[in-house]
């Protein structure tokens, strides 16, 4: 069994919430979950990690 690290960058927690009729109204949550969901179903562990640093 693999463990994914999804690696998400600097402002991408304002997803869904900042200019949402640019970036969507998808939250950053809501895609961790859906990636989550997807690898863990293929017998893998995911771990999910924001930093707003550059």
């Amino acid at each position: 069994m693999a463990t994914v690290l999804l690696l998400n960058g600097p402002n991408l927690n304002m997803l869904g919430e900042r200019e949402p009729e640019i970036y969507g109204r998808t939250t950053l949550q809501e895609i961790e979950d859906r990636v989550r969901r997807l690898i863990e179903g293929s017998g893998h562990a995911c771990r999910c990690f924001q930093s707003n640093a550059e």
